[in-house]
Order: structure tokens, then C-alpha cells, then sequence
């Protein structure tokens, strides 16, 4: 088994913005599968969304990275503690009504409006609702509301990351925490992760080397201190096809 382990965020990386489909990567996922490295999910999406993603990659009983950072998912694994995600619920309604009215978190909404707002199938957007550890949401206010809002989350101890669509509050895990605990855990000697927006920077200098994936569609990703020492590059397509493209090169590089 290869000693190099893959990372990798979902959302507008190894799944395209508009449809959700990673099929324009297949050939970098077949070449991964084909010399046994393992690809571990780093994304903000739940365990229940990723239990079905994670089959549909075919990557069997590899772990992976749930909720930002948050939470790990392991296949087979039916145990879930969602008292983190109640208590952020309690902090966030504990806020005077105006830092609190203009965020909107996926517990403020129904399936059909998650749906709407994320353009996922009815179904599928249940699954982003059943939440253990975090909870993203929309921010409706003036930015001057919203450093307030996140100071007095900060006063409680409650972490917020900006991804590519949604303001995310957790308890201060981290996508590189997860990289790490799963680093050790699988014996790896390298690493690469890939990602596309702000809340992948963290695991993109945490692994020996990332690749920031072209998205068109959100913030992006400052240029990193890693881009001039040669350990963070960046795509020149956007989503699954860059993400291929940089996912081959890099094992073309490599000798296991």
C-alpha cells in the first residue's frame, strides 16, 4: 500500500459547482484505486451525505472528514453524538435578535429551502439537515452586524469559517485537525489535499503538498506562502477536471 494519502474537499474540487458530478475525474480516481492510495473526503457536507458519496467513489472502509473538520465518518459506524450541534443551536438562539435575525442556518430551514439554496435533490438536501457537529448558514446582514455576530459566538467559544457558499459555525475543529488524526492513523509518509475555498486553507499548508482547485463560483483562496516554496499549486481548470489533471501529474511525479 502506497504510504501517500489523498485528501480531498467535495463541493466545486472533486464534485463540479453546477451538477454535483465527479465523473470528469474518474481517470485520476481509477489511478489511485489502481495503486491502492487511499482518498479520504474532507468536506462540510454530514455523515449521512457522505455515506453516500463514499459508496458511489467505491472507497470501502477508508475514513473521512465530516462536517469542516468536526467529525469523522467511518463506514459501518452507526454511533453519532449530535449534542455538539444542539448546544450551537442553544448558543445561536441565546444572541440578542439582532445579531441573531440575519443569519440563517440549515436548522432554520426546511428541506425544500435547503434544497433551493444549495441545488440539491429534495432528498439529498434532508441528508445535509441531519447535523452532529455544525451548522452552516446564510448571512443576511451588513458586514458591520456580522462582526458582531461572530465576536459574540468568538465570546462563547464558537468557531466560524467562510466556505464557498455558506458562513459555518462549529466548536474549532478543523479540516487539518481531521488530516492529521487520519495522517497518523493511516501511517502516511506524504500527504496531498486539494480544495477550493477558504475553509480548505487550514489542510492545504497541513499537508506536504495542496492544490488549490479552480472555482469560479465562490470567494477563492489567497494566494499561500506554500505557492512560492513550490508545496501549494494551483489548477488551471475549475472542479473535477482540474482536479484530475492535478491529481494525475502529481502520481506521474511519484515513485512509489
Amino acid at each position: 500500500m502506497s504510504k501517500l494519502v489523498v485528501f480531498s474537499d467535495l463541493d466545486g474540487t472533486l464534485l463540479d459547482h453546477a451538477n454535483y458530478s465527479f465523473a470528469p475525474a474518474q481517470p485520476a480516481l481509477d489511478a489511485l484505486a489502481a495503486r491502492g492510495i487511499p482518498l479520504i473526503l474532507a468536506t462540510s457536507k454530514t455523515a449521512a451525505e457522505v455515506a453516500v458519496l463514499h459508496e458511489a467513489l467505491s472507497l470501502g472502509d477508508w475514513p473521512a472528514i465530516v462536517e469542516n473538520g468536526a467529525g469523522i465518518y467511518r463506514p459501518g459506524s452507526t454511533t453519532g453524538d449530535a449534542a455538539p450541534y444542539a448546544a450551537l443551536r442553544a448558543a445561536l438562539d441565546s444572541l440578542p435578535p439582532d445579531l441573531r435575525a440575519p443569519f440563517r442556518g440549515f436548522g432554520d430551514m426546511s428541506d425544500a429551502e435547503v434544497a433551493e439554496i444549495t441545488g440539491l435533490a429534495p432528498e439529498a438536501a434532508a441528508l445535509a439537515r441531519q447535523r452532529q457537529h455544525s451548522e452552516p448558514g446564510l448571512w443576511r446582514g451588513s458586514d458591520a452586524t456580522r462582526d458582531e455576530f461572530l465576536a459574540a459566538l468568538a465570546d462563547m467559544g464558537i468557531a466560524t469559517r467562510s466556505g464557498g457558499r455558506f458562513l459555518t459555525l462549529s466548536h474549532g475543529r478543523t479540516k487539518a485537525d481531521g488530516l492529521r488524526e487520519i495522517a497518523a492513523e493511516l501511517g502516511a509518509e506524504r500527504t496531498l489535499a486539494l480544495g477550493d475555498a477558504p475553509n480548505d486553507t487550514d489542510m492545504l499548508q497541513a499537508a506536504d503538498l495542496g492544490v488549490i482547485v479552480r472555482n469560479d463560483h465562490g470567494p477563492g483562496i489567497p494566494r499561500l506562502p506554500g505557492e512560492g516554496q513550490g508545496t501549494i499549486r494551483r489548477t488551471a481548470d475549475p472542479g473535477p477536471i482540474g482536479w484530475n489533471t492535478a491529481v494525475l501529474a502529481i502520481l506521474n511525479d511519484i515513485k512509489d
